[in-house]
């Protein structure tokens, strides 16, 4: 009797027992397809948030004013500073104060890096719904207010139209440029008729300059739902962030280390900080960001694994208890695979691979259905299909090693049966 033949045995025996396997498979597949799923629905949300935050420009950072509201801990602090954890001192004066336009000014006039763009821009009223002729928008627009560099620095590009210039700025005149799916909703099949075209945003009238070009929302942005006006104008709405933002593009990504340095050094005389005094706002690069979720997402991973070991597990000593039921069922046909010249190993042979094969079908319907249900949320965040390769490898590895976990003890017990008291065995 040879190995091919224990194998050929052993698949025979599975496909007789139908029900027994299938509802074996079953118990490793729903272990294998949890495991797989999450993976994959998180390597869909990983593609989702470099796309993202990759279009934002990843030769870029921002400045921003450092936010106290989520400060916890009691005490009362009436002094100007106060000692922080590097030892250096934190100004009370102007922390959390939002940056100011005269401070914005300032510093795109003095930062002095070679080929690097600044744009001062302001954060408008979200939630803004659009109006046109007898169309309007749904109420989820974002007023963004800048200048004539802030397309450039967030990564977006212009369709039609014109960008805003120098003038449009100091003036604060009411023009704006529209993302593509704001014109698509207010001009339909052709949003290139926005030019010159009157909207309101809520009641307040704006002349169209300039059409953008997609910039590929996903579901954890929504970039193209938004209008740029200049950060002047944007004065105009009550509900406004109060602070103004930098952004800040080099020529190269390898430049952006020694760039956000000269940008703090600058922005601290800007704060009027001294040495000592710790830096009381926040340079963001659009890397770090991604760094933070992805950072996240791999702590589900983790407890992504967990769950499914934890129903593998469960579903070894499934398979264990199913195939020391078969031993006992079985008995009388060890004893005559013996009788005619079998030997212990090819008994155990069989057994363990009968073992191998229903866990190795759990892990190939497991995995079927996990890409599938994992690829959902490619769907909804409109990412491209995703196949967690390496995990599909981990998977039918951990299958591999369950099946034979499983199946170790009750082949042994099968090998070791007696020949003669097995074919007496009723």
């Amino acid at each position: 009797m040879t190995t091919l033949d224990s194998l050929s045995l052993a698949w025979r025996t599975v496909r007789g027992n139908k029900l027994r396997t299938g509802i074996t498979v079953a118990i490793i597949a729903f272990g294998i397809m949890a495991l797989i799923g999450i993976i994959t629905a998180i390597e869909a949300m990983n593609q989702s948030l470099k796309e993202s935050f990759s279009s934002m420009g990843a030769n870029a950072f921002n400045i921003r004013f450092k936010d106290t509201r989520t400060h916890f801990g009691g005490g009362n602090n009436n002094g100007q500073v106060t000692k922080t954890k590097r030892g250096l001192k934190e100004k009370k004066s102007n922390l959390g104060k939002p940056i100011r336009r005269e401070e914005a000014t300032f510093f795109k006039a003095n930062f002095a890096f070679p080929g690097a763009q600044v744009s001062i821009y302001r954060r408008g009223p979200g939630g803004q719904e659009l109006h046109f002729a007898d169309k309007k928008t749904t109420p989820q627009i974002t007023v963004w207010g800048g200048d004539e560099n802030y397309l450039a620095v967030n990564g977006y590009s212009i369709n039609l139209g014109r960008n805003l210039n120098s003038l449009d700025v100091e003036s604060g005149r009411s023009v704006c440029l529209l993302g593509s799916n704001v014109a698509v909703k207010l001009f339909g099949d052709r949003p290139e008729k926005c030019l010159d075209k009157i909207i309101r945003v809520g009641s307040l009238p704006y002349r169209v300059i300039g059409l953008l070009k997609t910039k590929g929302s996903s579901a954890m942005m929504r970039q193209d739902d938004m209008i740029l006006t200049s950060h002047t104008n944007v004065r105009r709405f009550q509900n406004a962030n109060p602070s103004y933002l930098l952004g800040v593009m080099v020529k190269n990504v390898n430049e952006l280390d020694v760039a956000t340095d000269q940008a703090t050094s600058v922005f601290r005389a800007v704060r009027k900080l001294e040495p000592v005094e710790e830096i009381n706002f926040v340079v963001e690069r659009s890397d770090k960001f991604a760094e933070m979720f992805i950072g996240f997402l791999s702590s589900i991973t983790g407890s992504a694994g967990v769950i499914g070991l934890i129903t593998l597990i469960g579903a070894a000593i499934g398979l264990m208890n199913i195939m020391l039921v078969a031993v006992n069922e079985r008995t009388k046909e060890v004893g005559l695979i013996k009788a005619i010249g079998g030997k212990s190993k090819h008994v155990r042979q069989q057994f363990l691979f009968e073992s191998l094969i229903i866990s190795l079908l759990g892990a190939l319907f497991g995995i079927i259905l996990g890409v599938m249900v994992g690829n959902l949320f490619s769907i909804v965040l409109k990412t491209g299909f995703v196949i967690p390769w390496a995990w599909v490898i981990i998977g039918i590895i951990i299958c591999s090693l369950v099946g034979l976990a499983a199946g170790i003890y009750p082949a042994m017990k099968a090998a070791r049966l007696n020949p003669i008291v097995a074919l007496r065995y009723e």
